[in-house]
Formats: structure tokens, C-alpha cells, sequence
């Protein structure tokens, strides 16, 4: 997988005067079955998360309040995303290294996972995981 791999969705907003509502379906708005949802909060200033990859497992992340960057590296290049918006998704494949930082004060970071919790699906160490993004065995 590569940089080129991720990408913004955008999901359904229906506005309404009385507040607007979003909606999520696997394998309609999400390019996988979801099997694993997970939430972030309380995030201290100054603080980071995540800091790992994932061999197998794709993710879509949400920022349902407030807002926050996350960098994805592929092993060779870089980018960062800000999410800021309830109804854009950044959808994550295997093989991508995030960091998580600059959160705002009352972030809600939601993820939608496609497998259950799996420690043997981490990298948490991003020296082995580059060499895994290089074809070798970490």
C-alpha cells in the first residue's frame, strides 16, 4: 500500500434546522467490513496517539468533535491530514504508519476498525515496520 491508497471520504450529511445527521454503512461508505469501533477523548494538550501500524488492518478515522492531524507515512514518503469535519472519514489501509497530535481541547477521535483487536497485527516499533514496508521480514 502506498500514501496514494488513502483518502478522504466523504459521507452523507443530511441538514435538517434541527441539527444535521451522518451516517455510516460497510461496504457502502466504508471499503471494508466493520467489526471494531473505538474512540479517543480526554486527550491531554500537547499529547500524541497512536505512533504504531497495522499489518492487515484497515480503519477509517473520524473526527466527531473538534480536530486534530494525523501523519501517515507509507515507509518511503509523508503526509499529513487535518480532520476537522464529522462528515469526512480518512480512510487508512494496511501497511501505514499514523501519528496522531495536535488535538484540540474537547477532540473525539472515532475509528471504525475492519477486525477485532489482534496485538499480532501491530507495529510498534517504526524501525520493523519499515523494513516490513521494504519487503523484509522485522
Amino acid at each position: 500500500m502506498s500514501l496514494k491508497d488513502c483518502r478522504i471520504i466523504e459521507l452523507p450529511k443530511i441538514q435538517d434546522h434541527r441539527g444535521n445527521l451522518t451516517f455510516i454503512e460497510a461496504d457502502r461508505h466504508v471499503p471494508f467490513e466493520i467489526k471494531r469501533v473505538y474512540y479517543l477523548y480526554d486527550v491531554p494538550g500537547g499529547a500524541s496517539r497512536a505512533a504504531h501500524g497495522h499489518k492487515a488492518l484497515h480503519q477509517l478515522m473520524i473526527a466527531m468533535s473538534g480536530s486534530f492531524d494525523v501523519t501517515l507515512d507509507d515507509g518511503i514518503e509523508k503526509k499529513v491530514f487535518h480532520l476537522n469535519r464529522s462528515y469526512y472519514g480518512l480512510y487508512i489501509p494496511p501497511m501505514m504508519w499514523r501519528d496522531l497530535d495536535n488535538f484540540s481541547s474537547g477532540a473525539v477521535c472515532m475509528v471504525l476498525a475492519s477486525d477485532y483487536f489482534d496485538e499480532n497485527d501491530y507495529f510498534r516499533n517504526h524501525d520493523d515496520f519499515l523494513q516490513a514496508s521494504r519487503g523484509d521480514n522485522p
